[in-house]
């Protein structure tokens, strides 16, 4: 589109907390080679190959069997855009006062912002979430469009590297369709993207911010073009979990979680997280129960709250997390998610990292079940306040 831009700002340290810099691993002239985990709520690092011996022999014992996938019940509705694309000066951006999230699928979410900024957060549009079309985890529920029917986009954030969060194929036909567009990743990031031939790609650090500046043309309602200029704030933020591609490069890039604020309103986006690290434990005992209540929890997130909240909106994950022993350390449960909601600050949250692939062992419908218990345990309401939706349905705030 004619006279359409995105510019980026350097990013810069915000607001921050003492230890910013604990998750950088150096080597001895002080060069950072990777990133860590700092605090004990991430648990103790295991052997892979340990810990897919266990798993496989559990699984001939039949202690960790497939979900079932024969009647799965998630709905896949058509989602409604604002605007269709369109060659077309855009119609003036104070077409809502809403802030406008569409679920389309795992942790991808369209957000649209009442100024008109239009985010889309971890988008994955393939079949398998992994290195091979032919072998990994494959979709038990399509997407709800096609990347191509996307509204314009201004900014594309992704939280890390995974598979289920990175995608060659999907970033490559989202630049196609939107050029200008910006991508915000963490250290260590950018490179793999200038290595796709990209090079709209702004690399940043936990507790930095950067400003994006888009120009958009726009026609007035008395039918003048003008251009609209529209600011956001873009953020890095912590989260706990881990990255890799590739058998050798393991967590050589940073892992993230990524907040936005624009026209008067903010979005915190989990990515891909844990919260606190638990043992191995009987099928029957409750990790959040009395005997388990002095587990470490990730300080990340209560930070994130107190220097950078509230916010009007979280994203937030509930799912791959059975066994708790083997992923609790990474990913989050539906009660650690209520946790982080409250740790955050976000006045509502929409829940991700579910209902689109098998990465564990949980029954593929069980996570808004929990969340649901989890928020009554707290004393929220069981609707409302944090919820799941249908893939492509939009709700508004």
């Amino acid at each position: 589109m004619a006279g359409y831009s995105t510019i980026v700002s350097k990013p810069t340290l915000g607001v921050a907390p003492e230890e910013a810099k604990d998750h950088h691993v150096r080597d001895a002239k002080g060069e950072i080679i990777g990133f860590q985990n700092p605090h004990p709520s991430a648990g103790v690092l295991r052997n892979t190959l340990q810990t897919v011996g266990r798993m496989f022999l559990s699984r001939l014992q039949g202690k960790m069997p497939a979900p079932d996938l024969s009647n799965v019940q998630i709905p896949v509705i058509k989602p409604h855009f604002l605007e269709e694309k369109s060659s077309q000066a855009q119609s003036s951006s104070s077409d809502t006062k809403s802030l406008r999230a569409t679920w389309l699928g795992h942790a991808c979410y369209y957000v649209e912002y009442p100024n008109g900024l239009r985010v889309l957060f971890d988008p994955v549009f393939e079949d398998r979430c992994a290195p091979s079309r032919f072998v990994g985890p494959k979709r038990y529920t399509q997407p709800p469009c096609k990347l191509a029917d996307i509204p314009k986009l201004d900014a594309i954030v992704i939280s890390h590297s995974h598979y289920d969060h990175l995608s060659e194929p999907t970033v490559r036909e989202l630049h196609k369709h939107n050029p200008e567009a910006q991508f915000f990743v963490g250290l260590g990031l950018a490179s793999w993207f200038h290595a796709t031939g990209l090079n709209k790609v702004t690399e940043m650090d936990w507790w930095e911010d950067a400003t994006l500046t888009v120009k958009k043309p726009i026609t007035t309602a008395d039918g003048k073009e003008t251009v609209e200029e529209i600011e956001a704030q873009v953020s890095c933020l912590p989260c706990q979990h881990s990255s890799a591609r590739t058998g050798w490069d393991k967590d050589t890039t940073l892992w993230c979680s990524f907040a936005i604020k624009s026209g008067g309103k903010s979005v915190w986006f989990g990515g891909d997280t844990g919260y606190r690290a638990v043992p191995e434990m009987p099928a029957e005992e409750d990790d959040y129960g009395p005997k388990y209540d002095s587990l470490p929890r990730c300080p990340h997130f209560k930070q994130i709250g107190e220097l950078r909240g509230p916010f009007d909106l979280g994203l937030i994950p509930i799912g791959a997390y059975k066994p708790r022993w083997m992923w609790s350390g990474l990913h989050s449960n539906p009660y650690d998610a209520v946790e982080i909601f409250k740790d955050t600050k976000c006045e509502k949250a929409l829940a991700i990292h579910w209902g689109t692939w098998v990465l564990t062992i949980e029954e593929v419908e069980e996570p808004p079940k929990l969340l649901k218990e989890a928020l009554k345990t707290s004393g929220m309401p069981e609707t409302g306040v944090f919820d799941t939706c249908a893939i492509g349905e939009t709700k508004e705030y």
